[in-house]
């Protein structure tokens, strides 16, 4: 009887375990979108690579591309689906769930202020509004929702940007600012600037007739654990003193944010969104 020494592969479990990878680029993409079953789903490279069997290079070449593709994000917690994939499900423009939260909240400070009170998400380098309260004044704040501001000179969005790394930044706002009024910040150090003051002040943004002449405003970022995920602001003539809602403001936003995710993120994090 002969007795042969070379290994012998279907026995050998090690070999029978090991998965067979997916050949086409498109069956290893749809291997690592299939790691993330929801939005809220996040994972590092390391994890990725673990479940879908890839190797790590392999995996960390196909997610530099899914994310420049916009199909995932890439965040200092890891990575998660990107406005793509969110939108393919109608997710990405779903605010139901942020609108309920924030709705009476932004009451209370109707009611408190006699203000106008907006909402409003980032939306490339514009601010999208998903609500607007007021009574009187209201009229006269020439903003809509499901209208569009530029957020750079607006505190809305200038209170989602602070808390953004300032390359997302200038991706999102580019580098040629737009004078909306003789008050709106339009050049770029000056704007990184004031990106460090409003942190300075515990997420407070305030404006005063950047946008519209004659208007001022301060707002404060909902912040989730990706980063700000909205913001919400009080608008009042340029002569509101600002100072006396700008804690209401503050506090609601937080209230919001633990109401939503459970628990604010440090003060000081700041957050990828590309």
């Amino acid at each position: 009887m002969t007795i042969s020494m070379q290994p012998d592969h279907g026995s050998n479990p090690t070999a029978t375990q090991r998965p067979q990878l997916p050949p086409s680029m498109v069956e290893r993409m749809t291997l690592i979108l299939d790691t993330f079953p929801g939005r809220e789903s996040r994972h590092t490279l390391e994890e990725i690579a673990r479940m879908t069997h890839l190797p790590r290079s392999t995996a960390h070449r196909i997610l530099d591309q899914l994310v420049r593709l916009e199909w995932l994000e890439h965040t200092s917690f890891g990575y998660c689906l990107g406005r793509r994939a969110l939108g393919l499900g109608g997710g990405s423009d779903d605010h139901s769930e942020l609108r309920a939260a924030a709705a009476p909240h932004l009451h209370d400070i109707l009611l408190r202020t006699g203000a106008v009170v907006h909402l409003g998400v980032l939306d490339g380098g514009q601010v999208h509004y998903l609500d607007k309260m007021g009574g009187r004044f209201a009229s006269v704040v020439p903003s809509r929702v499901g209208g569009w501001s530029p957020a750079h000179c607006t505190a809305l969005g200038k209170a989602m940007l602070a808390w953004i790394e300032p390359e997302e930044v200038e991706f999102l706002i580019g580098d040629q600012l737009s004078a909306r009024t003789p008050a709106t910040i339009a050049e770029v150090g000056d704007f990184h600037h004031e990106m460090g003051r409003i942190r300075a002040r515990n997420g407070l943004a305030i404006e005063v007739g950047e946008c519209f002449e004659n208007i001022a405003c301060c707002a404060a970022a909902i912040r989730g654990p990706r980063g700000p995920v909205a913001a919400l602001s009080v608008v009042g003539e340029s002569s509101m003193p600002v100072e006396r809602v700008a804690p209401l403001v503050v506090n609601a936003a937080r209230r919001i944010a633990r109401d939503l995710f459970g628990e604010v993120p440090s003060s000081r994090r700041l957050a990828s969104i590309r």
